[in-house]
């Protein structure tokens, strides 16, 4: 019995060693930090690449006047509660002098702020310029993986699994009971903890090597971004997914359909359709996982994700007027 409870997933980030790493870092004298910023910000080598990602993130153009509410990063040190956005903002935010101010919103943010904020998430569309990216709550969204099945070897299925809180995953759950529950084709469950859980289509959560084993993965939105959707392109599965609302660090604005991933309704009426081609077109399912693995190698590079996040704050700073170049 206890160990039917004990499911332990090898192929997630460890929250142990996320704790130990942030710690540790802690432990570093603050000059040290200072030191490797002007090091870093000394230089004019920054490639079109590195720039271009900088200013996807950070869309603040003209100066800005930081409001009453704004902390000083020392106070952010001080009052924040201590959990991943707080550690995921601080390694980059120790860099810099704590008597700059900031204004952040931590959690699934799908509206736009009042006045420029560092954030998780924003809506795709309108203008979003006032929510500025960050790379937050990573250890849940930034999993990548090492699969070693090849596609061709895969189960010639669609799988997911998920809670189904939000009305769009509400919306996909009830189609799939109407239209496809009975179908080969689909491995798909709710792992609601609340409400009804003794429904048909309520199922156990699989671990990642579990859901590996299928050659396509749905990515659904759930309260801002689908947060399997790194993984699932890092992978020899193919993503499934509808044109996404919201994006984060990953840039989900960018994606491309049916190049990155391939592309469903947002009713999801074409999904079998989807799986019945990309069944029997072997070589086009290839070079999609192919083009989500070169979209994938720009976040693996450490160095150029921390160059990347100390511009955007430096950003952030010269035009709220704090930061003289």
């Amino acid at each position: 019995m206890l160990k039917d409870k004990i499911r332990i997933d090898f192929s997630k980030n460890t929250k142990f060693i996320y704790y130990f790493k942030q710690i540790t870092q802690s432990l570093i004298p603050a000059f040290i930090y200072k030191q490797c910023l002007f090091k870093l910000l000394n230089t004019d080598k920054f490639d079109e690449d590195i720039l271009k990602r900088v200013h996807y993130y950070n869309k603040i153009e003209t100066a800005f006047i930081l409001t009453e509410d704004t902390l000083t990063i020392e106070e952010f040190i001080q009052n924040e509660k201590k959990k991943t956005y707080y550690f995921d903002l601080l390694e980059y935010l120790r860099y810099f002098d704590k008597k700059l101010k900031i204004s952040y919103l931590f959690g699934d943010i799908t509206d736009i702020p009042s006045t420029p904020s560092f954030l998780k998430s924003r809506p795709i569309d309108g203008n979003n310029q006032n929510s500025i990216l960050m790379k937050l709550n990573k250890i849940r969204h930034f999993i990548f993986v090492n699969d070693k099945r090849s596609f061709e070897s895969k189960k010639d299925m669609l799988v997911w699994r998920g809670k189904c809180y939000t009305p769009h995953r509400q919306k996909f759950i009830q189609k799939f009971i109407q239209e496809f529950y009975n179908k080969e084709f689909c491995n798909v469950g709710q792992t609601n903890t609340k409400g009804e859980t003794n429904l048909p289509w309520q199922k156990k959560k699989m671990k990642l090597n579990e859901q590996l084993e299928y050659k396509f993965i749905l990515a659904i939105e759930g309260n801002d971004v689908a947060s399997n959707l790194k993984w699932v392109m890092s992978s020899n599965s193919l993503a499934f997914m509808p044109k996404p609302k919201y994006e984060t660090w990953f840039m989900e604005g960018t994606l491309i359909p049916n190049h990155h991933y391939v592309l469903l309704k947002d009713d999801y009426s074409d999904l079998e359709e989807k799986i019945d081609y990309y069944s029997s077109h072997i070589s086009e399912a290839a070079q999609i996982i192919k083009n989500a693995h070169a979209y994938i190698a720009q976040f693996k590079d450490r160095k150029r994700e921390d160059t990347i996040s100390l511009l955007v704050l430096k950003k952030y700073f010269e035009q709220s007027g704090q930061w003289k170049v």
